[in-house]
């Protein structure tokens, strides 16, 4: 059974086409990353999963269930693109309303283990989740996904604002999901973290996803020297 199966989702916002016939699938128990250029709908596919946009057409189910389904969403840690958590709440509480949403028991020293992971000064669970820069307040998100005990992250665009070390510590706490057994679908326009990453990658382009595989896979289909020129003659053909 896949953790996220779509198929031949089309939506359009007026008469603007969005996604237009898609379809891919994610196996349990490995990284799918789902890689286009900004407005090229990788959002829309992950709130349409989600249920919090409406498809036209089309099926999605999350763990064999339908993905409008509340229980189907029961296994899911989400991280939106423009991570803006309630400026007034202390992180500490942030976090705490987090686990208790998701139903984690992490005690505090796990906590203060997922923080150390992230390199999140401890000292910011005490201050106003406004205060934040913007790469703190992302990892502030990825530490409450982190944290969250879930079978399958959904992150769009996790490494948004981090700086070079962030994301090397990040990325290393991917593959550490990855080694327990957990899913993991991310979006990224960042080719070099869906190289590094993705057991399974996706390009979407022109609202179709025009390639599914291995970074290798698409390496190899276009002759390519390197996965950005790869990438380039990818959705060049469309």
């Amino acid at each position: 059974m896949n953790a996220i199966q779509c198929e031949r989702l089309c939506k359009t916002f007026g008469n603007r086409i969005v996604l237009d016939d898609v379809s891919l699938e994610v196996k349990p128990g490995t990284v799918f990353g789902l890689v286009g250029m900004n407005g090229s709908g990788k959002s829309t596919m992950i709130k349409a999963m989600l249920d919090l946009i409406a498809i036209d057409s089309g099926s999605i189910t999350l763990h064999g269930m339908s993905h409008r389904k509340v229980q189907a969403r029961d296994k899911i840690a989400y991280l939106p693109d423009r991570f803006a958590p309630p400026i007034h709440l202390r992180c500490r509480d942030f976090l705490q309303y987090m686990l208790t949403l998701h139903g984690s028991d992490k005690r505090e020293s796990q906590v203060v283990q997922v923080l150390e992971k992230l390199e999140l000064e401890l000292r910011v669970l005490d201050l106003s989740v406004g205060k934040l820069s913007k790469g703190m307040t992302q990892k502030l998100g990825l530490a409450s996904c982190l944290l969250s005990g879930k079978s399958l992250l959904i992150l769009d665009e996790p490494m948004s604002g981090l700086d070079p070390k962030a994301r090397y510590l990040f990325k290393a706490q991917i593959r550490e999901l990855r080694d327990a057994g957990k899913t993991v679908f991310f979006s990224s326009h960042l080719l070099a973290d869906v190289e590094e990453l993705s057991d399974t990658m996706a390009v979407l382009h022109r609202h179709k996803i025009v390639y599914t595989g291995s970074s290798d896979g698409l390496l190899e289909q276009t002759g390519a020297g390197t996965l950005e020129q790869a990438y380039l003659r990818c959705i060049d053909k469309t």
